[in-house]
């Protein structure tokens, strides 16, 4: 099984399908948006084959090796433990649901359709977004990590908003910060290349990079050029301020493979580079970096509340989500980098569901002012009631898998330290205010004369979010399979940084006090 080229299928199947699809007729015919669903949906098949053959606890497998430019000691590599695995389920099931829920956001009245190169660039963005997580050689990471960027610009930058200035504006924010932050880490990339050549073996291999012995300065340094890059990547407080801009410009679906997929290689990547290459620089790096993701759970929930357009303020709830994300990562403990992992597939579930309703939403209104609704569940009660499904598993309601991984989350915050647990408990409070107050305004209430009329969601809007809402409930009664595929990755990481869980302390107790207490 793992002799067969899974991987590469699985990185080439949306590649080669988002070129077909971009070239196209754009006559108005459904047979892009066809070819570009049934491409997906294959590569999401291809995934699940993948995640039944995974052996937990066996390390990285269907392990692929070629050189690839030899004069540069780069090597097409790519793999996957339980970490980057669960990423691409994610990444895989998401784009399927994206595609069949977008189905007519790049139409055009009267005119020439551009579903072609809608759902082309869609596909282009998960195929070079799977190399990413499967990535094995750094500067392979590197190529797809900065080639991602071509299609999320045109994703934003030419569909979503109706002001082209508007779209135009945000395209280019977002380009700069991530540009700004590639460049850093190539730095760091580079420096990682001139280390192994001086050890005398130059190589860019992931695994023979995390053998080197770096002195603590070097690390240091290179360290911060990974991290400034996922810190915007993710984003990270204060290098956040592209988000709010680029969702409220995007299309919903662009937005949820932009902060579902393309922020977390940020996430992914403080897991597997930060830690992973630079143990000590990161163990150095802790008491800064998670005072930033308290700072961006707490103001990113507070910021969000009384936002009236409600695609900023899903965006800016994703700042506060990523900043548990990012401190499960670095308490250094298993249940916060388990909770971590999982809370970046469960943020992509529920994250995803508010967006693409609020998607649907805006398409019968016309309007994303969260003040121009009102009463919508009195006309389209299912369309309420899926998008409080995804509020409440934003926020974390028992039952739903966001609460698993938030959970762990909050239990490695608390023993990291009592105060790093209390800062962050404030975070849920808060997002059931922002959560709560958005559905109160949005759904409840005299019905507004321009929601008078609305029609519910059809077959197809629900069947796009169904997947979505079904795995939010299975995993939040239960997650083992999840857990099981990502606690060995977990572990693995622990014992490269050299931390391992504190064991419980346990009083001894005589047994005439406890014959006395007894009495």
């Amino acid at each position: 099984m793992n002799d067969f080229p899974w991987l590469s299928l699985i990185i080439l199947l949306p590649l080669v399908g988002g070129l077909v699809t971009a070239l196209l007729p754009a006559t108005g015919s459904a047979l892009p948006k066809q070819v570009a669903l049934g491409t997906a949906t294959l590569t999401f098949v291809l995934s699940l084959v993948v995640a039944c053959s995974y052996e937990p606890g066996d390390g990285f497998q269907f392990v692929e090796l070629h050189d690839w430019i030899p004069a540069f000691g780069t090597h097409y590599a790519v793999a996957v433990d339980g970490i980057g695995l669960t990423l691409v389920l994610l990444t895989t099931l998401l784009v399927p649901v994206v595609v069949l829920a977008s189905w007519n956001d790049a139409d055009v009245a009267g005119g020439t359709s551009r579903a072609p190169g809608f759902f082309g660039w869609m596909l282009a963005l998960e195929g070079l977004a799977l190399v990413v997580f499967m990535a094995q050689d750094v500067f392979l990471f590197y190529v797809a990590f900065e080639a991602t960027l071509i299609p999320a610009y045109f994703l934003v930058g030419h569909y979503g908003h109706v002001d082209k200035a508007v779209r135009a504006k945000a395209a280019v924010k977002f380009l700069l910060y991530m540009l700004a932050g590639g460049l850093i880490m190539l730095a760091s990339v580079v420096g990682l290349y001139a280390v192994s050549a001086q050890a005398g073996h130059p190589t860019y291999l992931i695994g023979e990079l995390a053998a080197l012995d770096l002195d603590k300065e070097t690390g240091r340094w290179l360290f911060l050029g990974f991290f400034i890059a996922f810190a915007i990547k993710a984003p990270l407080f204060p290098v956040h301020t592209w988000l709010p801009d680029t969702t409220a410009a995007a299309t919903p679906g662009t937005s949820v493979l932009l902060i579902c997929v393309l922020d977390k290689i940020g996430t992914y990547g403080m897991l597997r580079f930060c830690l992973g290459l630079f143990p000590e620089a990161s163990k150095w790096a802790t008491p800064v970096v998670v005072v930033l993701a308290l700072i961006s759970i707490i103001y990113g929930a507070l910021i969000a509340i009384g936002q009236d357009d409600m695609l900023r303020l899903i965006g800016l709830t994703s700042l506060s989500h990523f900043g548990f994300i990012v401190l499960g990562v670095f308490v250094m403990n298993s249940q916060g980098m388990t909770g971590a992992t999982f809370y970046m597939f469960n943020h992509g579930l529920a994250t995803a569901v508010l967006f693409l309703v609020a998607g649907y939403l805006i398409r019968r209104r016309g309007s994303t002012l969260i003040s121009d609704h009102g009463g919508v569940e009195k006309v389209a009660p299912v369309l309420a009631g899926l998008f409080l499904v995804g509020g409440l598993g934003t926020l974390g309601l028992p039952g739903l898998s966001p609460f698993v991984s938030e959970f762990l989350v909050l239990v490695g915050g608390f023993a990291h330290h009592w105060v790093t647990g209390a800062f962050a408990v404030t975070g849920i409070v808060l997002a059931a205010i922002y959560v709560l107050w958005m559905y109160q305004k949005l759904m409840t209430g005299p019905t507004v004369p321009g929601v008078v009329g609305m029609k519910d969601v059809n077959a197809r809007e629900i069947g796009a979010v169904a997947p979505l809402v079904v795995a939010m409930l299975i995993f939040g009664f239960y997650p083992k399979p999840m857990l099981d595929i990502i606690n060995p990755a977990v572990e693995g990481t622990m014992s490269v940084v050299g931390v391992s869980d504190d064991d419980p302390v346990v009083t001894p107790v005589d047994a005439e006090s406890s014959q006395e207490g007894q009495q």
